[in-house]
């Protein structure tokens, strides 16, 4: 087992939630989700770009010859809808709230992304208990957002 792994994956669950209130307090203070988007993504690229010259010490530069997909720029794309949804979101209903049904649709998507094998992921057939997981997932997320 690749217990650094999941340690790691705990430890960004944490990060995720404590994204969550600081950015939802941003943007009460900004009074603007875009602009907290804004700045939430200039300060975590400034942090990338000291960690990135820090261990690799070297100019940035893609393979040579390498053909990239389209879609894989795209992320920092579907970050911006993170973000914002969650500052939009989360003073609304909530920290837990909102990562419950952000972990749903995330959990949804996984299943179906792992089943296809899109984005060149390893193909893990949906099965009953992937779908039991995800029914179990699922009413935990209703019963997080009862009160």
């Amino acid at each position: 087992m690749k217990i650094q792994y999941y340690l790691l994956s705990i430890l960004a669950g944490v990060a995720v939630a404590f994204q969550t209130g600081v950015n939802s307090q941003l943007r009460t203070d900004t009074n603007n989700p875009v602009l907290t988007a804004l700045i939430s993504f200039g300060v975590g690229t400034v942090a990338l770009v000291i960690l990135y010259f820090s261990f690799f010490r070297q100019s940035p530069a893609f393979p040579p010859g390498h053909n990239f997909q389209w879609w894989t720029f795209t992320g920092g794309l579907l970050g911006v809808l993170y973000v914002t949804g969650v500052v939009i979101a989360a003073p609304r209903i909530g920290a837990a709230n909102a990562l419950a049904f952000i972990v749903g649709g995330q959990f949804i998507a996984a299943i179906i992304i792992d089943h296809f094998g899109w984005m060149r992921l390893p193909v893990n057939p949906i099965s009953f208990y992937r779908l039991a997981g995800i029914a179990c997932l699922l009413l935990g997320v209703y019963l997080i957002q009862k009160r």
